[in-house]
C-alpha cells in the first residue's frame, strides 16, 4: 500500500528518490523518508509524518550527498503516523537501514526474543523487527548480510516488499519480495527499484519483476543476482515496460481523476483492441482460445474481488448468466478467504483486480489452487502476482490509473467481461448468431459513447455545487444498473467523504424508505430498458416522501426527467452494456462534489490505491 523506491548507481541518488516518492504518492500515505549512504560514507535517515513536501523540508539543509539510497512512504498499520514510526529504520548498530511495505504477522514474537536479547527498538511497527533480526543473526552467527537476509526471512511470517542498504558496503543494495510488488528497472550501469514501475520509466524501460519469495542482489559494476529463500539462485526476466511518462502525467488535467475519467473511451478500445471484432461478428481471447477445452467444462464460474472490482464481478456475473447459462458467484476476497467455500476441480476462479497486487485476492487464488480449480485473472499490470498466479487471463490495457478512486478500471473490467460471456456464449451457442453479432456491434460503440456523455461535464459540475450540503445519499438501480449505484456510491463516499449507500431500488422498500426526506438526495440510475416500470414506480416512492431526485435517464425519455429534480441522459444501448454509460454522469458527479468540497480527490484520506495488506 505504501511506496519503495531505490536507486544504486552513479548518479546523485537524492532527486531521483524524490521525484519516485512523488510518482507513488497516489497510492496513498501519511509519513515519508529517505536513507542515503553519503559521499562521506555515512549512513543517514531523514523522515518525517506529512507528505513528501515535508520530507523536502526536513532534509534540505542536510547532507543528501550519494549514488545508493532507499526511500519510503508508509500508510499506517502497526503505530500511529509518526516521524519515528516513518520508514527507513536503523538496525541497531546503525549500520543498516530497511524499508518496507507489507505486514509481518509474527513481529511480536519475534521482537519480544530480541528484546531479551538486548535489542532495542525505537518505533511501534513491525517492520523494525525485521532489520533488527538480521543484525541479530550477523552478530550472532558471523554471517553477512547476504547470507543473513534469506536466513531472517524464512522466519518471517507475513507480506513484504523491502530494501536493505549496508554501511559498509555502499556499493550494493538488497531487495526482497513476498505478497507485495516489487519490480527492479535495469539503467546502464544502474538500478532503480519500485513498489511499481511509475517511479523507473522516466530512466529505463527494462524492468525485472521480482517474484514470490525472491531476493535480488544488487551491486554497482556487476549484474543483478536473484536467489530464492534457500540461496537458489534464480533467473530474471527482463521485460520491456508498456507505459510511458505522459500516462503518468496529469497531461493539463487538474487531477488524474480527471484525466481518467475523460480517458475512458480511449481506454476501452485499447482493452478490446485486437479481440472485439464486429466485421466477423466474434470475439478471440487468446486466454480462452488457449484453454478452450477446460473453460468450456466448468460447470461453475466464481469471481472473487474486493471494492470497485467486486461491483464489475456482479455485472459479470449478469453478462454470464444471460449470455452463457453458466452459473456464477460473486464473493468478496476477504471472506472468500477464510471461510471455507465448497469449491471443485470443474470450477472457474476468476479474479479480478486492477493492480493485481490485491493481498485478499491472491489470498483466494491460492486457496482456489488448493482445490483444483481453474484460475482465471483479469488485471491491468502485467508481470503483476496475480497475472503471475493464474493460469490463464486478460490484461484490461487500460495503461497506469493513478487516481486512488478507480474509474477506467471499472469500465475497463466490465468490458472484459462482456469479451468473456460474449466468448462462453458463441463456444456454447447459447445465443443465436445474429444475436451475438448485435451485442459484438454494439458494444464497439460503446466508446463513441461514453465520449458523448463526457460533453456534458459542465452540466454535472453546475449540479454538484447544490449536494455540497448533503450528509447521506441513496442510490438506486435495477438489473444491471444495481451493481452501478454500488459503485456510485462508493465514489461519492470516497472521495467527497458523504455517506451514500447503493440498493437494489426494489429494496428500498424492506429499510430504506425510512431514510427519505427532503433533506435526502436520491440517485436513481433509470435507462428506458430493463426493469423501466418498476423503477417508475419506485421513483413515484421517492417523490411522496419529498425525496430530492437525480436520475440517469436514456436520451429522449422525459417520464422520468418530469419526476426528477435533476435528470442526465445517456445514450440508448441494449441493457447489458448500460453500466459502462451509466457510471460515467456518476464518477463526474462524484469527482465535482468532492472538488466544490475541497476534497483531494487523486488522494482521499485513509485510502491507498493497492491494498497490499489485510
Amino acid at each position: 500500500m505504501c511506496g519503495i523506491v531505490g536507486y544504486l548507481g552513479g548518479r546523485n541518488a537524492y532527486p531521483i528518490l524524490i521525484k519516485g516518492l512523488q510518482r507513488l504518492e497516489y497510492r496513498g500515505y501519511d509519513s515519508a523518508g529517505v536513507a542515503l549512504i553519503n559521499d562521506n560514507g555515512n549512513l543517514v535517515i531523514y523522515k518525517t509524518k506529512g507528505k513528501v513536501e515535508d520530507l523536502i523540508r526536513v532534509s534540505r539543509d542536510q547532507d543528501v550527498s550519494g549514488t545508493v539510497g532507499i526511500a519510503h512512504t508508509r500508510w499506517a498499520t502497526h503505530g500511529e503516523p509518526s516521524d519515528v514510526n516513518s520508514h527507513p529504520h536503523f538496525s541497531e548498530n546503525q549500520n543498516l537501514a530497511l524499508i518496507h511495505n507489507g505486514i509481518i504477522e509474527n513481529y511480536q514474537s519475534l521482537k519480544t526474543e530480541l528484546s531479551r536479547k538486548g535489542y532495542h527498538f525505537r518505533s511501534d511497527t513491525d517492520t523494525e523487527v525485521v532489520i533488527q533480526l538480521i543484525q541479530y543473526l550477523m552478530d550472532s552467527q558471523g554471517i553477512s548480510l547476504e547470507e543473513a537476509v534469506p536466513m531472517a526471512l524464512q522466519h518471517v511470517v507475513g507480506a513484504y516488499a523491502l530494501a536493505i542498504l549496508d554501511k559498509n558496503h555502499p556499493e550494493r543494495m538488497i531487495a526482497a519480495r513476498k505478497g507485495s510488488p516489487l519490480v527492479v528497472g535495469i539503467g546502464e550501469n544502474e538500478f532503480f527499484v519500485g513498489s511499481d514501475a511509475s517511479p523507473i520509466i522516466e530512466y529505463t524501460n527494462k524492468v525485472v519483476y521480482i517474484g514470490e519469495e525472491q531476493i535480488v542482489f544488487l551491486e554497482k559494476g556487476k549484474e543483478m543476482r536473484i536467489t530464492d529463500l534457500r540461496s537458489v539462485e534464480q533467473t530474471a526476466e527482463i521485460r520491456e515496460l508498456e507505459m510511458s511518462l505522459s500516462q503518468i502525467e496529469k497531461g493539463g488535467y487538474p487531477h488524474f481523476m480527471l484525466k481518467e475519467i475523460f480517458e475512458q473511451p480511449q481506454t476501452l478500445l485499447a482493452s478490446m483492441q485486437g479481440r472485439l471484432h464486429p466485421e466477423l461478428g466474434v470475439v478471440k481471447l487468446s486466454g480462452f482460445i488457449d484453454n478452450r477445452k477446460r473453460l468450456l467444462s466448468a460447470k461453475r464460474i466464481v469471481i472473487c474481488a474486493c471494492g470497485t472490482s467486486w461491483h464489475a464481478g456482479l455485472i459479470g456475473k449478469y453478462l454470464i448468466e444471460e449470455l452463457a447459462h453458466i452459473p456464477v458467484e460473486v464473493e468478496y476476497s476477504s471472506e472468500f478467504r477464510y471461510r471455507k467455500p465448497v469449491l471443485f476441480p470443474t470450477d472457474i476462479v476468476v479474479a479480478i483486480s486492477q493492480s493485481g497486487e490485491t493481498a485478499d485476492t491472491l489470498a483466494a487464488i491460492q486457496l482456489a489452487r488448493e482445490a483444483g480449480a481453474f484460475l482465471f485473472g483479469i488485471c491491468n499490470v502485467v508481470g503483476s502476482s496475480i497475472a503471475r498466479a493464474t493460469d490463464t487471463g486478460c490484461y484490461t490495457h487500460i495503461g497506469p490509473e493513478i487516481g486512488v478512486a478507480s474509474t477506467k478500471a471499472f469500465t475497463a473490467q466490465v468490458a472484459t467481461l462482456s469479451l468473456i460471456a460474449l466468448s462462453f456464449a458463441e463456444q456454447l451457442n447459447t445465443i443465436s448468431e445474429s444475436r451475438r453479432q448485435e451485442l459484438v456491434s454494439e458494444l464497439q460503440r460503446i466508446p463513441e459513447k461514453i465520449a458523448k456523455i463526457l460533453g456534458h461535464d459542465e452540466k454535472i459540475r453546475d449540479l454538484a455545487k447544490t449536494f455540497t450540503y448533503a450528509r447521506n445519499c441513496l442510490y438506486l438501480g435495477r438489473g444491471y444498473n444495481y451493481p452501478v449505484a454500488l459503485e456510485g456510491a462508493l465514489k461519492l463516499k470516497e472521495i467527497s467523504y458523504i455517506h451514500a449507500e447503493g440498493y437494489p431500488a426494489a429494496e428500498m422498500k424492506h429499510g430504506p424508505i425510512a431514510l427519505i426526506d427532503e433533506e435526502m438526495p436520491v440517485v436513481v440510475i433509470a435507462p428506458k430498458r430493463g426493469n423501466y416500470e418498476k423503477i417508475l414506480s419506485n421513483i413515484q416512492e421517492i417523490k411522496a416522501r419529498k425525496g430530492r431526485i437525480v436520475s440517469i435517464v436514456t436520451e429522449g425519455d422525459t417520464d422520468v426527467a418530469k419526476l426528477s429534480d435533476w435528470s442526465f441522459e445517456i445514450p440508448d444501448t441494449e441493457d447489458c452494456f448500460e453500466p459502462i454509460l451509466s457510471i460515467i454522469p456518476l464518477q463526474l458527479l462524484a469527482y465535482h462534489i468532492a472538488i466544490a468540497k475541497g476534497r483531494n480527490v487523486d488522494q482521499p484520506r485513509n485510502l491507498a490505491k493497492s491494498v497490499t495488506v489485510e
